[in-house]
C-alpha cells in the first residue's frame, strides 16, 4: 500500500520520475530522457538518490551498529542499468530518426538552391537583352527596342507641337478676327485677368504677333491717327475688317491700347509686389514685361522709385558744409590731407550697402538680373555720386588749387577702393566672383565720372599752376630782396646776371598781379600769403614796399625741401590720377618748373649775389667780407636734394619714353652744369680775393721788421712772436679757412679750394722774403713767421702732395739764422734732397738778403750757388 505523499522540498531522488513516491519497501528506480535533459542534473545528485531509495527507511533510522547490508543497493543498481540501457536505447532511436530528416532537408535546400539559381540566370538574361534593344545595339532589327521607342517619342513630339501651333494659330485668328470685325479683345482680355504668369506672357506674345498681322493686313489702320475710318478691301483681295459693307475699326490703335493697359497691369501688379517683398510675383511680372521693350519700362520703374534715390535726392543738393579747419588743412601745402569730404564718404557708404543688398534682390525678381543691376549702377554713379563729386570740387576749387586737387585725389582713391568691393563682393554673383558684364560697367561707370577732370592737359596744368603759386609764395621775400640790389653790368657775366634779374624782376610782377587778380579765392590768397611770410593785406604792391633784411636774401635748405616735398606729392598724385599714359610728359614739365623755380629763380640767384659779392671785394681797401660763402654750402646742399629728386623721382617715370626721358637728362645735366660753373667762378673768385689781400698785407711789411735794433736793455725783439704781419695774414685766412669749413664741409671741393690759397700764398711768401734785407736777429723773426704759416697749413685739409712743399719755407727761414760754415755744409746736403723743387741758383736770392752777404765766408757760399 503506497504510504503518504512527502511534502519537503525536492532532494535530487525527485529526478528519478515525476510520479516517485516513496514506499515502505524498496521499489526499482524509474527514469527518463527528460530526467537527464534538466538543467538541474547533477551526476552526484543522482548517484545520492539512488542510494536513499536502495536502503528501507526502518533500517536507516535503526542503531547504527548492524552491519552493513549491500544487497539492496546492488539490486538497485543493477535495475539502474537496466533502465538506463533502455533509456540509451530510445536515445539512438531518435537519434537515428533525426539524422534522416536532416538528410531530407538537405537534399531538399540543394534543390531549391539550384531551381533559384536557374530562375536568376534567366532573369538576367532577359533584362540583358531588354538593356540592348533599349540602347540600339541589336543588330537584328532596328525598328524595334529603344530606337522604336525614341522614334516614337519624337513623333509623339512633334505631333504636340503641331497641336499646340495649331491651338496657337486658331486662338490668334480668333483674336484678329475679333478685333478686326468687333474692335473687341474679349479673349485677349479674359487671358489677361488670370493670374497665371505664363498666361501674362502669352498674351504680351499674342498682341505682339496681332500688331505684326495688322501691320500687313489692315496697313490702313497704320496710316490714321484718328478714330475709325471706312474704305475698300485691303491688301491682296482681303478685307481689313472680313466684310467689305462693314465698319473697318482701327486694328493698330486697339491691339497698342491693350498693350498700353496690359503693361500699366503689370507694373502696377510689380510695385505691389515689391512693397510686400514678393520676388517670386516680381519674377513673374518681369518676365512678361520683357516683351515690352526688352523690360525698360520695368526696369525704370524699379530704378526711379528706388527709397535711396528718394532719400538721397535732397541731401544732394543740399550745401557741402565742413569746418573752417579742414578746409584750411586742405589748403595748406605743410599739412597732412584730411582724406575725403565727410557728406561725399558718408554717401559712399551707404552706396556699398545699398548696391550689395539691392543686388540680392535684383537676382531673385529679375531674370535679366545683370541688365537691372547695371540700370541701378548707372544711376547711382551718374546721378548720386557724380553730382555729389561736382559740388565737392566746386567748394575746394573757391578754397584753392591744392585743395581742389587734393579733394580730386581723396575722392577718386574712396571711390575705387568701393569699385574694387563691390568686386569682391560679387553682387548678384555673391559669394562668387562678379561677372565680367557688370566689372566692365564699374570701371567704365569709375572712369566716366573723372574724365572732365583729365581731358588733354587740364589736370597737369593745375598741378603746374599750384607748384607755380606755391613757388613763387615761398621765394617771395627771397626775390624782392634780390631784385632790389644794383646791377651795373660790365662784363660778359655781369650782363648775364642782369638778364637774370630781369627774370626775377618779371616772375616777382607776375605773382604781385596773381594777388591782387580777382579770380584768385581769398581763402587761397590768405594761405599764399601766409607761405610768402607777409601780412594779410588787400593790396600785394605795397607789399613789395616792406623792410627786407639780409636773412630774407639767404638761401634756406628748409625752404628747398618743402619746395621737393611739394614737388613729390604732385608726382604721386599725378601718378595715382592719370594712370600712367601721360606719365612722362607730365614728370617732364615738372622738371622743367622745378629747374625754373628752384634752379634758375633760386639757386642761381643766390649763386650771382655771391659772385656779384666776391667781385666787390675784388678792390677793396679793407679786408675783405667773404660771408657771402655762407650761401655756398645751402647752395651745394639744394643742388645735391635737386639732383637727386631728379634722378630718383622724375627720369625714372619717363622711362618708358625714350624721347622724352633723354631730353630730361639733356636739360638737368646742362642746368646743373649752369650751377656748378657759377659755383666754380665763386671759389675762384674767392680764392683771387684771398690771394690779392694776402698780397696787400704782405706788401706792408716794415723793412725794419727784419732788421730789429739791438738796445743797450737787451733783445726786447725776442719777445716778439711774429711780426704783425704774420699775425694779420694767419687770422685772416684762419676765417677764411672756417668759412670755407662751413660752406663745403670736407670733401674733395673743399682739399682743392685750400690747396689753391695755400699754393698761392706760399708762393708770395717765397717772393715775399726775396725782398727783405735780414739781420741775424731778424733771421729769428723770420723763422718765427715762417713757423706760424706752417703751422696754419699743416691744419687745413690740403692735398698730400703738399706737406713737403712746407719743408721750402722752413729752409728758407735757416737760411738766415745759422753762419757761413753751417750754411756750406746745409746747402750740400738740402739741395739734393729739394733738386726737385729747387736749383742751386733759387736760393741765392735769399742769401743775398742777409746782412752778412759780404763776408767772405758767406761770399764763398755764394760762389758755389
Amino acid at each position: 500500500m503506497p504510504g503518504p505523499v512527502d511534502t519537503r522540498p525536492s532532494s535530487p531522488s525527485a529526478h528519478l520520475s515525476p510520479n516517485y513516491t516513496r514506499s515502505l519497501f524498496p521499489q526499482a528506480p524509474a527514469f527518463t530522457l527528460d530526467t537527464f535533459s534538466n538543467q538541474d542534473f547533477i551526476v552526484k545528485d543522482f548517484i545520492d538518490s539512488l542510494s536513499d531509495t536502495a536502503v528501507p527507511s526502518n533500517r536507516r533510522s535503526g542503531p547504527s551498529s548492524q552491519a552493513f547490508d549491500p544487497r539492496p543497493l546492488i539490486r538497485t543498481f543493477e535495475h539502474a542499468l537496466n533502465r538506463l540501457s533502455e533509456v540509451s536505447g530510445d536515445l539512438e532511436s531518435r537519434e537515428i530518426e533525426l539524422s534522416a530528416a536532416v538528410r531530407r532537408a538537405e537534399a531538399q535546400h540543394t534543390s531549391n538552391a539550384q531551381s533559384l539559381g536557374c530562375k536568376l540566370d534567366e532573369t538576367i538574361d532577359s533584362f540583358r537583352q531588354l538593356d540592348s534593344s533599349l540602347n540600339g545595339n541589336s543588330h537584328e532589327d532596328n525598328d524595334f527596342g529603344g530606337n522604336a521607342a525614341v522614334k516614337i517619342g519624337e513623333k509623339l513630339e512633334e505631333l504636340d507641337r503641331q497641336r499646340v501651333r495649331a491651338q496657337d494659330a486658331r486662338f490668334l485668328i480668333q483674336c484678329w478676327l475679333e478685333v478686326s470685325e468687333r474692335g473687341e479683345l474679349y479673349l485677349l482680355e479674359d487671358m489677361r485677368r488670370q493670374a497665371s504668369g505664363e498666361r501674362k506672357v502669352r498674351c504680351a506674345q499674342i498682341a505682339r504677333q496681332l500688331l505684326k498681322i495688322s501691320q500687313r493686313l489692315d496697313p490702313q489702320s497704320w496710316g490714321q491717327v484718328n478714330g475709325r475710318k471706312s474704305g475698300a478691301n485691303g491688301v491682296n483681295g482681303v478685307n481689313g475688317n472680313g466684310s467689305s459693307h462693314g465698319q473697318r475699326h482701327n486694328t493698330r490703335e486697339i491691339v497698342e491700347k491693350f498693350s498700353e493697359t496690359l503693361e500699366k497691369d503689370l507694373l502696377t501688379q510689380f510695385d505691389e509686389f515689391y512693397r510686400r517683398a514678393n520676388f517670386d510675383g516680381m519674377r513673374e511680372c518681369a518676365t512678361v514685361l520683357q516683351d515690352f521693350g526688352g523690360g525698360a519700362s520695368v526696369i525704370g520703374t524699379f530704378v526711379n522709385q528706388h527709397q535711396f534715390f528718394i532719400d538721397r535726392s535732397q541731401l544732394i543738393t543740399e550745401e557741402v558744409g565742413g569746418d573752417v579747419e579742414t578746409w584750411e588743412r586742405l589748403a595748406d601745402p605743410d599739412a597732412d590731407t584730411p582724406g575725403v569730404e565727410p557728406s561725399l564718404q558718408s554717401l559712399i557708404d551707404e552706396v556699398k550697402i545699398v548696391v550689395q543688398e539691392e543686388s540680392a534682390i535684383i537676382k531673385r525678381a529679375f531674370p535679366y538680373y545683370e541688365v537691372v543691376l547695371g540700370r541701378f549702377l548707372q544711376r547711382v554713379f551718374q546721378q548720386s555720386i557724380q553730382q555729389r563729386l561736382e559740388m565737392v570740387l566746386e567748394k575746394a576749387n573757391t578754397i584753392s588749387t591744392l585743395a581742389f586737387l587734393r579733394s580730386l585725389q581723396a575722392a577718386r582713391s574712396y571711390i575705387s577702393s568701393l569699385v574694387d568691393d563691390l568686386k569682391a563682393h560679387g553682387l548678384t554673383e555673391h559669394p562668387d566672383v562678379l561677372s565680367s558684364q557688370t566689372a566692365v560697367i564699374l570701371d567704365q561707370q569709375f572712369d566716366d565720372l573723372f574724365v572732365p577732370y583729365f581731358v588733354g592737359s587740364s589736370y597737369i596744368e593745375r598741378e603746374k599752376r599750384n607748384l607755380e603759386e606755391l613757388y613763387s609764395s615761398l621765394l617771395f621775400k627771397f626775390t624782392v630782396y634780390h631784385s632790389r640790389r644794383r646791377k651795373v653790368p660790365t662784363t660778359f657775366l655781369a650782363s648775364l646776371a642782369k638778364s637774370g634779374s630781369e627774370m626775377l624782376a618779371s616772375a616777382r610782377d607776375a605773382y604781385v598781379e596773381r594777388l591782387d587778380s580777382s579770380d584768385l579765392a581769398p581763402q587761397q590768397k590768405a594761405m599764399l600769403l601766409r607761405v610768402a611770410g607777409l601780412k594779410d593785406d588787400d593790396n600785394a604792391k605795397r607789399q613789395m614796399e616792406m623792410e627786407l633784411s639780409e636773412q630774407d636774401g639767404l638761401l634756406s635748405t628748409v625752404n628747398a625741401k618743402r619746395m621737393l616735398r611739394w614737388l613729390a606729392e604732385a608726382v604721386g598724385r599725378g601718378l595715382e590720377l592719370s594712370g600712367g599714359n601721360e606719365t612722362p610728359k607730365d614728370v617732364a614739365a615738372l622738371l622743367e618748373l622745378l629747374l625754373m623755380h628752384m634752379g634758375e629763380l633760386y639757386i642761381e640767384t643766390a649763386l650771382d649775389a655771391a659772385n656779384d659779392a666776391a667781385a666787390a671785394q675784388e678792390n677793396t681797401k679793407n679786408e675783405p667780407d667773404l660771408s657771402y660763402l655762407e650761401n655756398l654750402h645751402s647752395a651745394i646742399t639744394m643742388m645735391h636734394l635737386m639732383l637727386t629728386c631728379i634722378n630718383t623721382v622724375l627720369i625714372p617715370l619717363a622711362a618708358s619714353h625714350i624721347t622724352v626721358r633723354r631730353e630730361m637728362e639733356k636739360t638737368t645735366n646742362l642746368a646743373m652744369t649752369q650751377m656748378e660753373d657759377k659755383v666754380n667762378l665763386l671759389m675762384q673768385r674767392t680764392i683771387d680775393v684771398t690771394l690779392t689781400w694776402v698780397g696787400k698785407v704782405l706788401a706792408t711789411q716794415k723793412r725794419a721788421d727784419f732788421r730789429p735794433k739791438e738796445e743797450a736793455g737787451g733783445g726786447s725783439w725776442l719777445e716778439l712772436l711774429q711780426t704783425p704781419t704774420c699775425l694779420s695774414i694767419f687770422n685772416f685766412l684762419t676765417r677764411v679757412h672756417n668759412l670755407a669749413l662751413n660752406a663745403l664741409t670736407p670733401s674733395q671741393n673743399l682739399t682743392i679750394f685750400l690747396t689753391e690759397i695755400a699754393l698761392g700764398v706760399r708762393t708770395l711768401l717765397l717772393e715775399h722774403f726775396k725782398k727783405f734785407q735780414v739781420s741775424a736777429a731778424g733771421g729769428i723773426l723770420v723763422t718765427k713767421d715762417i713757423s706760424k704759416y706752417i703751422e696754419l697749413f699743416k691744419g687745413w685739409e690740403v692735398e698730400s702732395s703738399f706737406q713737403p712743399s712746407l719743408e721750402v719755407l722752413t729752409e728758407i727761414g735757416n737760411l738766415f739764422v745759422i753762419g757761413p760754415e753751417a750754411l756750406r755744409e746745409r746747402l750740400r746736403g738740402k739741395v739734393g734732397s729739394m733738386g726737385a723743387l729747387w736749383e742751386k741758383g733759387d736760393l741765392r736770392p735769399y742769401v743775398t738778403r742777409r746782412d752778412d752777404a759780404g763776408s767772405v765766408g758767406v761770399q764763398s757760399v755764394l760762389n758755389a750757388l
